[in-house]
């Protein structure tokens, strides 16, 4: 879910704040040291060259129609939360880098079977080297017998 290098830029801030419905800021685009919306730490895949879900050209990709790129039952599980802590507000002319490490696992009787859960850590961290963001997202995948 994130890039290595993640530039927090004007204009991907403010693409980021009208896609949740905020407005612009005065002057159009957002200043150096404003600070992105509360979940902009999710748009660092759009930075990371091995997002599974970036469409590639000449690649069948999840959503092209393409047999290949069909997501199908128990792939790779659900997306059941994201969480976010923020060390301090991330600000435009940011540049981020992001290390992601496995968390938490456990598992939960469902009633189609057994689920586990799956947790991964990513820490973002500014050019020197404080923590700025903790996100942890955690999987579900549904056990078949």
């Amino acid at each position: 879910m994130a890039a290595r290098r993640f530039p927090v830029e004007a204009g991907h801030v403010l693409a980021f704040t009208r896609a949740l419905g905020g407005a612009d800021p005065e002057g159009g685009l957002p200043a150096d040291g404003d600070a992105a919306p509360p979940t902009f730490a999710i748009a660092s895949a759009q930075f990371d060259p091995d997002y599974p879900l970036r469409p590639r050209p000449g690649a069948p990709w999840h959503g092209s129609g393409s047999d290949a790129g069909l997501v199908r039952e128990g792939a790779g599980g659900l997306h059941a939360e994201q969480h976010f802590v923020y060390h301090r507000p991330v600000r435009v002319g940011d540049v981020l880098a992001a290390t992601i490490r496995p968390g938490k696992e456990w598992e939960k009787q469902g009633r189609s079977g057994r689920l586990r859960f799956r947790e991964q850590v990513t820490e973002f961290r500014d050019r020197a080297g404080e923590l700025v963001v903790t996100a942890r997202s955690v999987s579900v995948q549904r056990e078949t017998p």
